[in-house]
């Protein structure tokens, strides 16, 4: 596995942040030595990232992952064993995941190892999972009193339902990469080996993509989701109508009826 090239930004402690040429950002956990636990300066480091990426104009689709361990293996409980509620609601801890599901460029999860509590409502933040069959994914927090409050529960019952849902969340049991995939929260599963390749491949696919066109369906898909049926059909109706005042539209459908390559400016 070689991680692309590209420029680096490297003013994160927690975190390395490379824009490749193809337009592909990668967003890598840099905390191996506790598992990429997460802690509030890690938290914060990816709100910082992600809305830096937001306006990044060379930026089409966004990879977080971890490392071969821990995609990210939950909250670092040193900073919650003492806390009270006044402290924890200051902290506004909502604020950090709320940047990264705000991303208007799609964003994929490459999970190895351990994504737990924290760390798997992180990957539900994110728009596509690419998933270790080994992988352990799972929402422990009950086992220590606590339960999930970054999304957890709320992400998971409109990924997975009801019943599976509740199963997972009060079992505070992991599931395999393999499991998360039959349930339909990870797009793809691969060896291990093969998680940040897969993941970064698709990265690259999607980057070749007119870009108005992929933030429209990741607009469409995200918003429509929680609206009634009918509302939600006129906003995939406005969405595509808008598209046609485009001019990658005109670039694409010409392209195609020409039979060369299609060359999208985002316009």
């Amino acid at each position: 596995m070689i991680e692309p090239e590209g420029q680096r930004m490297a003013d994160f402690d927690n975190l390395t942040l490379t824009v490749a040429d193809d337009g592909v950002a990668l967003v890598k956990l840099n905390r191996s030595e506790v598992r990429n636990a997460l802690n509030l300066a890690t938290r914060r480091e990816l709100a910082a990232a992600f809305t830096r990426l937001q306006d990044d104009a060379r930026v089409r689709c966004i990879v977080l992952t971890g490392d071969d361990r821990a995609f990210a293996a939950g909250a670092d409980l040193t900073e919650f064993v003492d806390a009270d509620p006044v402290e924890i609601i200051k902290r506004r801890m909502e604020r950090y995941w709320a940047a990264i599901a705000a991303t208007p460029q799609p964003v994929i999860a490459a999970v190895q190892g351990y994504a737990l509590g924290g760390g798997f409502e992180l990957a539900l933040a994110c728009d596509m999972i690419i998933v270790a069959e080994d992988a352990q994914l799972g929402l422990p927090e009950p086992r220590v009193g606590i339960m999930p409050g970054a999304g957890g529960t709320q992400r998971l019952v409109r990924a997975i339902g009801k019943h599976a849902a509740m199963h997972l969340c009060l079992s505070a049991r992991p599931i395999t990469g393999r499991r998360a995939f039959e349930l339909g929260l990870a797009g793809d599963v691969v060896p291990a080996e093969d998680v940040l390749d897969t993941a970064l491949g698709l990265a690259a696919s999607i980057s070749r993509l007119p870009p108005l066109s992929v933030m429209s369906i990741k607009e469409a898909i995200v918003t429509g989701e929680s609206a009634p049926l009918d509302a939600a059909l006129m906003l995939e109706r406005k969405a595509f109508q808008l598209l046609f005042a485009s001019k990658d539209k005109t670039e694409g459908m010409t392209a195609f009826l020409e039979k060369r390559k299609p060359h999208f400016k985002g316009e």
